[in-house]
């Protein structure tokens, strides 16, 4: 059986080209991918070659965000069978490391994670018809559930755990900067939650639109409404919570001066050395919380698609096939018109 993948050879060099699927092995099963999602670290490799230090040494397959259907299994399995509909989950920390016994599994210090160029060889990614993956990656689903929803629930864990370092948002002021498919779920988090207020600010009326939708009570365009967010620092800031979804240093700036004292200011957007007002996060004792991947959040995004209590579908702004990959990255690249971007697959 060959199957198509979209594999990257090095900066700006995308191709899709086809290769032998193997057998699924003990504990292993084969999968048909139905829907996956174009991530900001994708769109790094792509553009740049790399992410920061982290560079595409060897040709590598995207993506890892993605949901499928059991196409075989592998001896041993017990819990899947051929038909059944699943979400994929990339992480695959080692379970045995410190880090990994201290329940803090988003931290494995022998992480595999598809669609990384963190280790060498690289983890190859879910980008093609057909892949072999762990059972253990695969979360049941409902066969009516929505592929393209479920594909979106890496990116809902990683807000969800960024929820969860916030603490309790109920009935609090929250402030969400920057409206790209990390800070829409984040919006919708919030007000699933319970939070008073949730201003999400951005450069781009589309993506704003979005999350409005999505549960923002104020959307402010700081490129045209800046001083807006003027009325927010007033009495030393207003905002209990933010989450800094952009890693943009204005961005950042805005936060900070935003928060009122003893504030939270949750960074999930990642970008290299950023210049911050140090005088104003100690004056006014503010917590600086960084946030990173996912646990057992996984499992709860999921539930939380499937249920319904969490609707994605907002976000999902664009669907290309996978032989058009290179114009679906170039309209993921393109804030002014895409939040989230799916690839769809052959069954």
């Amino acid at each position: 059986m060959e199957t198509r993948v979209c594999r990257l050879y090095g900066q700006n060099d995308l191709r899709i080209e086809t290769e032998d699927v193997p057998e699924p092995g003990k504990g292993q099963v084969l999968l048909a991918i139905a829907a996956g999602g174009i991530c900001g670290s994708d769109m790094h490799y792509l553009s740049e070659g790399g992410i920061g230090t982290i560079r595409v040494r060897e040709p590598s397959i995207l993506g890892h965000e993605a949901s499928g259907r059991v196409v075989k299994v592998g001896s041993g399995i017990t819990n899947l069978a051929e038909g059944d509909a699943v979400a994929i989950n990339p992480s695959r920390p080692c379970g045995t490391c410190r880090y990994c016994s201290e329940g803090l599994a988003m931290h494995c210090i022998d992480m595999r994670f598809n669609g990384s160029a963190m280790r060498l060889p690289h983890e190859q990614g879910l980008f093609r018809d057909r892949i072999v993956v762990d059972a253990a990656q695969c979360m049941k689903i409902p066969l009516e559930a929505d592929p393209g929803a479920v594909a979106c629930a890496e990116p809902l864990a990683v807000c969800l755990h960024a929820a969860k370092i916030a603490g309790d948002v109920a009935g609090k002021r929250v402030l969400v900067t920057g409206a790209g498919p990390i800070g829409v779920l984040c919006t919708a988090i919030a007000m699933r939650e319970g939070a008073a207020d949730i201003v999400v600010t951005d450069l781009q009326d589309a993506v704003l639109d979005i999350a409005a939708q999505m549960g923002a009570t104020r959307c402010i365009n700081v490129a045209s409404q800046g001083d807006t967010l003027a009325e927010y620092e007033a009495d030393t800031g207003q905002f209990d919570i933010a989450f800094e979804c952009s890693a943009a240093e204005p961005a950042i700036r805005t936060a900070i001066a935003t928060l009122r004292p003893r504030g939270i200011l949750v960074q999930v957007g990642v970008a290299g050395d950023t210049p911050m007002p140090l005088n104003a996060i100690v004056a006014k004792e503010l917590k600086l919380q960084g946030t990173f991947r996912f646990g057992e959040e996984f499992a709860q995004a999921v539930d939380a698609i499937v249920s319904g209590c969490i609707d994605v579908r907002p976000m999902i702004t664009h669907r290309f096939s996978l032989n058009d990959a290179a114009e679906a990255f170039r309209i993921a690249a393109d804030r002014s018109q895409s939040v989230k971007v799916h690839l769809s697959f052959e069954h």
